[in-house]
């Protein structure tokens, strides 16, 4: 039987008195999305970049299944691997498109140094790929050569996706994906990153204060509260029969507004 695209043992994370995460365990299918609720200071943020491998757990191990099928820790991974992996089966699509992005370089550029970083040299094919993405994104040919620092915030989330998934990753970790960005936008990007996942079987773990967002992008939750997931299950069954009075009062305060 195949491991599990990720593994996730026992994250443990403080900061001095604060525990922002406690004995996380959960485990990700390949072509799953799991979304990760709570309020601020939940821990939510924590536990994506410590999964991700921007922060180090104080204890608990992340494994991930490579390509070649073994199942590796990401403690064990040299620096180069780790960057390989970054490069090529993980995306990460901040909050903010500007951590995401070269500001100041030109859209396919963006598009295309991911590509350039995995081997990429023909300029021609390069160029060819970076408008397929554009285009997938709903991004006009014509604004290839304009950098992000001119687009909107909508479009500028949208180039970050499409720089994220030129590669074809597997697995993309998203932070508050559609925070900061109109309703008509985040609606527009959620059907947009709906059907990227769907169409290119992508393993994704979404942060989100949205419940909305969650039971649209995801399969299954986790609901956190002070470092620790207080509920898990099936996307539609947490909002829908909450157990946890954590979670209901969560659903029920989105209900109500």
């Amino acid at each position: 039987m195949m491991a599990p695209l990720l593994s996730v043992r026992g994250l443990n994370k403080r900061y001095g008195s604060i525990v922002a995460c406690r004995d996380i365990a959960f485990e990700l299918e390949e072509g799953e999305a799991l979304a990760i609720v709570g309020e601020s200071g939940s821990g939510k943020t924590t536990l994506l970049n410590l999964v991700a491998g921007a922060l180090a757990a104080d204890s608990g191990e992340v494994v991930y299944r490579m390509r070649d099928g073994a199942a590796r820790p990401l403690s064990s991974l040299s620096e180069a691997e780790r960057r390989a992996l970054m490069r090529t089966d993980w995306g990460f699509v901040h909050q903010d498109a500007s951590r995401g992005l070269r500001m100041n370089v030109s859209a396919g550029g963006n598009i295309g140094e991911r590509l350039m970083a995995i081997g990429g040299r023909h300029y021609g094919r390069i160029r060819a790929a970076a408008l397929d993405w554009l285009a997938r994104v709903e991004i006009a040919a014509e604004r290839v050569d304009d950098p992000p620092s001119t687009y909107s915030g909508g479009m500028r989330q949208r180039l970050q996706i499409a720089r994220n998934l030129v590669t074809g990753p597997r697995l993309v970790f998203m932070d508050e994906p559609t925070g900061g960005l109109d309703v008509s936008v985040q609606a527009r990007l959620l059907d947009l990153l709906r059907g990227l996942i769907a169409d290119m079987g992508l393993a994704a773990i979404i942060v989100t204060h949205d419940l909305a967002v969650a039971r649209l992008l995801s399969h299954r939750m986790l609901v956190m509260k002070q470092g620790e997931v207080i509920e898990s299950g099936l996307t539609d069954r947490v909002l829908d029969d909450p157990q946890a009075p954590y979670t209901q009062l969560l659903v029920s305060s989105v209900l109500a507004a």
